[in-house]
């Protein structure tokens, strides 16, 4: 059993494709963050100030439903945690993800994909969600990294 784990959210498949990638680059199991109630193109519009996923960004406090949970997080030292940037930050859906764990003496590393934007605020919104574990800066890549490029960036983080 790994003692990784790449669980992510992906709204259009592009960090689905980056997941799968860095999955297995480093060896590690791959996990799928569903929402309960799927994300319809109509919610994912940034565009419309009434958007499902607008309301959800506009507070902090917003949890989106997850469908399901990973039974076997204790088997993982190491979750390397995935979603597209939204708003210059993680969908709320990933503080979800997060809180519905102990986390304690794990590390979590995001990781991301943007059409342009880094990281931001990323890491100062997830941090209330990582209770007890150590959050190391996550890299925002785009939709083609390659294994190579995955494998030297983990590599680089000397976990």
């Amino acid at each position: 059993m790994s003692r990784k784990l790449v669980a992510y959210f992906s709204a259009s498949g592009v960090t689905a494709k980056v997941a799968e990638t860095l999955s297995e680059a480093i060896g590690a199991d791959l996990y799928e963050i569903e929402p309960e109630v799927p994300y319809t193109k109509a919610d994912l519009d940034w565009m419309d100030k009434q958007s499902r996923s607008t309301i959800e960004m506009n507070d902090p406090a917003s949890r989106p439903a997850i469908a399901g949970m990973r039974d076997n997080m204790d088997d993982y030292d190491t979750v390397f945690v995935g979603f597209p940037i939204w708003w210059y930050v993680a969908p709320t859906i990933i503080n979800t993800f997060l809180e519905s764990y102990d986390l304690t003496g794990k590390t979590i590393i995001p990781f991301a994909t943007s059409g342009g934007s880094g990281m931001g605020k990323t890491n100062e919104r997830l941090a209330s969600s990582c209770k007890g574990a150590k959050l190391i800066e996550g890299k925002v890549f785009n939709h083609s990294a390659s294994h190579e490029e995955l494998a030297a960036w983990v590599d680089g983080l000397h976990i």
